[in-house]
């Protein structure tokens, strides 16, 4: 656990301090997932409380609880009367190959529309598995791939470690941080208690890294307006992931929506981007374009498969991450099991999410202190070098959760009420708090 909270302490450049972690018990898994769990959580929590001794001269004890940690790296939300929809599109998911395993990610509808392409319609998964049966792993890979899809083949550590990929992605920091020389003087507009009131993010991440560190923020006091395009939809993870924010549509490729996109951006303190690393370049906001546009942004990215490397423009998530990087592989000889077995949770997502915060929250110490904006750039594969190198985690089991380990308030959802967990990390005098509830995507203007 020291190893891991020094790392990123190490890469976020914050001192190397020791942190409190409360309670007891690990989730089950061959490696250190409620490690990394608090670890990354605590780093958050360390670069606000180095935000306020910026500011106010005085440095907030922060501490983090191992089992919320565990459980916020899972879920959230805890509907009453209501149920969430499904995660996983049902044909998504591990299949037997000629030569090993694959795993489909299917679950956008024009990402289940390139496997098909690829395999022929697909009514279930036995028809599906019929189909994969016939493929070699990597043929298939590169099939699924060419089709604009989302797949990956099961490899181990030490295949990755041959990898031109994985070889491009151990010689990247975990964080990769630029400075932008524009400047501007922008006082902190923040209290103790709400320390990133008065900022504007910009949140154009999906599913779940991106969205857990813009949520973070949200708690802290700033103002999130998350982006999606038009039709896009993730329903099994909008109630876990909306929290504290206004979501709005837009439609980069029309004239009006750029128009206002860029008004939005123009007056942004910080952008959240998860795109493959060309897709705003090629949309026309390039990463010089978005500093003419706002200078002294905080621009903050992440990508799947690194940002250097023949992967690093591919198409990816957690799950494929895993199977591609050797996790999977680990898990089902730890679990002596006769298929893929990946962590308990999706925890590259959760962990990338708050290292993504961190770093935003570490760029805006900086532009307070200098003026100056600046970029920060992560990826998931190697936040899965940082977990496979941290090796395997404690065998102590959680105790269970209760309701002592829910907040006493209800949250009103459009999907009906809910409550959420406590928070898992704890601030002196700087407590984590959402003022909107989860809610629909699209559901406001795309205005701050």
């Amino acid at each position: 656990m020291t190893d891991l909270l020094t790392s990123i302490q190490a890469a976020l450049g914050l001192p190397k301090t020791p942190i409190p972690f409360t309670n007891s018990g690990a989730l089950p898994s061959a490696f250190a997932v409620t490690d990394l769990a608090c670890a990354s959580i605590a780093a958050a929590g360390q670069a606000v409380s180095e935000l306020l001794r910026q500011q106010t001269g005085h440095l907030p004890a922060v501490e983090v609880d191992r089992r919320l940690a565990s459980f916020w790296f899972a879920s959230s939300i805890r509907p009453m009367g209501w149920e969430l929809p499904p995660l996983w599109d049902p044909i998504a998911g591990d299949y037997a190959t000629r030569d090993g395993w694959i795993r489909l990610h299917t679950n956008a509808p024009h990402h289940r529309a390139a496997a098909e392409s690829v395999l022929g319609a697909c009514a279930d998964r036995a028809a599906m598995a019929a189909k994969v049966a016939q493929w070699s792993g990597a043929d298939l890979e590169q099939a699924i791939v060419d089709a604009k899809g989302c797949a990956a083949e099961m490899r181990s550590w030490a295949q990755w470690q041959q990898h031109p990929q994985g070889l491009a992605v151990n010689a990247e920091p975990l964080v990769h941080f630029s400075a932008d020389h524009q400047q501007i003087a922008q006082p902190w507009a923040g209290s103790v208690a709400q320390p990133l009131a008065g900022l504007k993010v910009l949140d154009l991440t999906r599913v779940l890294a991106g969205p857990t560190a813009s949520r973070f923020l949200a708690g802290l006091g700033a103002n999130v307006l998350r982006i999606d395009p038009p039709s896009w939809n993730e329903p099994g993870v909008v109630p876990e992931v909306t929290l504290g924010k206004r979501c709005a549509r837009l439609n980069l490729q029309q004239p009006a929506d750029r128009a206002l996109f860029e008004n939005l951006l123009k007056d942004a303190d910080i952008l959240l981007h998860g795109y493959r690393a060309d897709a705003l370049e090629h949309l026309g906001f390039g990463a010089e374009r978005r500093r003419q546009l706002a200078p002294g942004l905080i621009d903050v990215s992440l990508n799947a498969y690194g940002w250097s490397g023949p992967w690093h423009n591919r198409r990816g998530f957690d799950s494929l991450v895993q199977m591609s990087s050797g996790i999977a592989e680990a898990g089902q000889r730890w679990k002596q099991a006769d298929k893929p077995t990946p962590l308990p949770v999706q925890a590259l997502d959760h962990g990338t999410g708050y290292l993504m915060a961190a770093s935003a929250i570490r760029l805006l110490t900086e532009r307070l202190r200098t003026g100056q904006g600046g970029s920060a750039r992560l990826s998931l594969a190697r936040t899965a070098k940082l977990l496979i190198e941290q090796g395997p985690g404690s065998s102590d089991p959680l105790r269970a959760e209760d309701e002592q380990d829910q907040s006493l308030s209800l949250e009103q959802t459009p999907w009906g009420p809910a409550h959420r967990l406590l928070a898992p990390v704890k601030i002196s005098g700087t407590p984590l708090q959402w003022a909107l509830p989860a809610t629909e995507l699209g559901s406001h203007r795309p205005q701050w």
